[in-house]
């Protein structure tokens, strides 16, 4: 490269390197900050959130950790696109606005990788807060559904990510978290958003959609233990269904649920 090139392209490499400079700085704080700007724009919302490939499970506080009864009432739900497109069975759900639903739902140590009584205790890796997929799964499912409604729940042991519900007549739900991020904001306050894929079975065609779970979760100071969250599923059509292009990523049902989460004595 000559002289007089050289010349001519520096100022340009310059303002590319300042500009990539500035989205990396950038856009850590961006997407950390982005999961609380997005519930507060609720029932605005046009597209999905900024979410990366879900790796493990998913990682809750410490604060966390025990077994809780959970309190869910749906307060608001929204169909973005109607009368044109309206998800299955959203009408329906209606019946829920406003009635509480209780389940018993848990949080438990996951098991270090490195149990090896070689590795000093003081670097082996600290037992991580996960959500009891299975138990959370079930009885959530029953108290929805009823309890004859739900056979079981099961998750995938060579993937947290990946969730099987067998229902009743032969119907079965396999829900498997493709996409997640999460925020802490405070150390009282977790959010997280996580987009599953999923299949009906058990109909001549089985239907498949993806669902976005957001949830800012909050810890109490004024009570012992207690736990508050405000929750919001988003419900997107998959790439096989007719209406997509229509709808592309914006949400065609929204859900909002408050939570209400206190310790079971154990």
């Amino acid at each position: 490269m000559n002289r007089w090139l050289r010349k001519q392209l520096r100022p340009k490499l310059i303002w590319l390197t300042l500009l990539l400079l500035v989205w990396l700085l950038c856009s850590a704080e961006a997407i950390a900050a982005s999961l609380s700007d997005r519930l507060a724009q609720f029932p605005n919302w046009t597209d999905k959130p900024p979410v990366q490939a879900a790796i493990d499970d998913l990682i809750y506080p410490d604060w966390m950790v025990g077994t809780w009864q959970m309190t869910s009432t749906l307060v608001d739900l929204v169909a973005p696109l109607a009368p044109e497109i309206v998800s299955p069975g959203f009408e329906s759900n209606r019946q829920f606005l406003g009635q509480p639903i209780v389940c018993q739902v848990r949080f438990v140590r996951q098991s270090p990788r490195s149990r090896s009584r070689f590795v000093p205790s003081v670097v082996r890796p600290m037992a991580n807060i996960i959500a009891d997929r299975a138990f959370n799964g079930l009885n959530l499912a029953k108290a929805y559904l009823g309890e004859t409604a739900v056979k079981a729940v099961y998750v995938d042991p060579d993937n947290p990510n990946r969730q099987v519900t067998t229902l009743s007549g032969d119907r079965q739900l396999v829900s498997t978290v493709s996409q997640r991020a999460t925020e802490r904001p405070r150390s009282d306050r977790f959010i997280t958003s996580e987009i599953f894929q999923q299949i009906f079975r058990g109909s001549p065609r089985p239907y498949l959609n993806e669902v976005e779970t957001t949830t800012a979760y909050t810890q109490l100071p004024t009570e012992a233990g207690a736990i508050a969250a405000d929750q919001v599923t988003a419900i997107y059509l998959s790439p096989q269904d007719p209406d997509y292009f229509k709808a592309i990523d914006r949400p065609i049902a929204l859900y909002r649920y408050r939570l209400e989460f206190h310790p079971v004595s154990q």
